[in-house]
């Protein structure tokens, strides 16, 4: 199991559904799904040595303490509970992607999410139940502060393993600090002591989500690492473009399909200035002679005959 679940800032920042996808995203990336290209891997990961030394030390982590944590977490706390906890951190995380949503003016859906937000606090006790979903809101995107930044224009930078936090990017690690403050239980839990116990639970809430994603991944990654920085790069991508990223990776900012191009009037032609100088004859046309009178354009009246002597 990878330690992009590890910590619990960054499920916070990640949400359980981002949680899921990005480890069954490799499941997709073999049966054929977009990925990038070869030279695009090569380049978004110029740290490789270290990011997999910092892969190896959160697998370990993962291993000897996280895993079995969720494993009695699971085994000992009833399934109604666990679904009421799950529910409740996912409501948090349902208002930091309005707030995202706003700030990549999509007003539509970020009203939306808002209001899945307020009908699941009053109305599904505190968020522990869902009935937003029941009511035809369902959580149709989530967001963070760091694919606010990438669909503003802001390059992903190079793949980055954080310890005890995993997969990230140089951008969106620099989101991490907003992500942290308010969509976690920081943002509900302002003594030391509660906001602790709280990240505890939502670490093991997201943890036992992915025990059966994870074990399916560990039987079929041939190496891990790979397997798991592509599924992240491509989800991270995918969702600033909004499922429809461009095959050119150095495409345009997916802020730029707010902006329509502007209907612009037919363009008169532009004749050529004038080479005729001040005083000297019209030009004879082809085939006249010289003296005779102009040709008249149709519809125009006739020349006046020159008067006789």
């Amino acid at each position: 199991m990878t330690a992009c679940a590890v910590n619990p800032h960054f499920c916070a920042r990640l949400s359980m559904g981002r949680l899921i996808g990005a480890l069954l995203l490799p499941l997709l990336l073999l049966g054929g799904c977009a990925s990038l290209p070869d030279e695009g891997r090569t380049r978004n990961d110029p740290w490789e040595t270290y990011n997999r030394q910092v892969f190896e030390f959160n697998e370990v982590v993962d291993k000897v303490a996280v895993k079995p944590a969720a494993q009695a977490y699971q085994a000992v706390v009833p399934s109604l509970v666990r679904k009421g906890v799950h529910n409740f951190f996912s409501n948090i995380s349902d208002g930091w992607t309005s707030a995202n949503l706003l700030l990549q003016l999509k007003p539509r859906p970020a009203l939306e999410m808002g209001m899945r937000t307020l009908v699941n606090t009053f109305f599904g006790i505190g968020g522990t139940m869902d009935v937003a979903d029941e009511m035809g809101l369902e959580r149709s995107t989530v967001e963070d502060f760091g694919q606010t930044l990438g669909y503003w224009g802001l390059r992903s930078g190079p793949y980055l393993v954080l310890p005890f936090i995993g997969p990230s990017t140089l951008r969106d690690t620099a989101g991490l600090a907003l992500d942290f403050k308010d969509s976690g239980a920081s943002a509900v839990w302002h003594e030391v002591r509660d906001r602790n116990a709280a990240t505890l639970l939502q670490l093991l809430d997201a943890r036992v989500q992915l025990l059966n994603a994870s074990r399916v991944l560990d039987e079929i990654a041939l190496d891990k690492y790979l397997l798991l920085r592509d599924a992240y790069l491509a989800r991270r991508r995918s969702l600033i473009y909004d499922g429809d990223p461009p095959e050119d990776e150095a495409g345009p900012a997916a802020f730029k399909s707010l902006i329509k191009p502007d209907s612009q009037p037919d363009a008169k032609p532009i004749s050529p200035p004038s080479t005729q100088q001040p005083g000297s004859p019209p030009p004879t046309q082809p085939g006249s002679k010289p003296g005779s009178p102009p040709p008249t354009q149709p519809g125009s009246p006739p020349a006046a005959k020159p008067a006789s002597q």
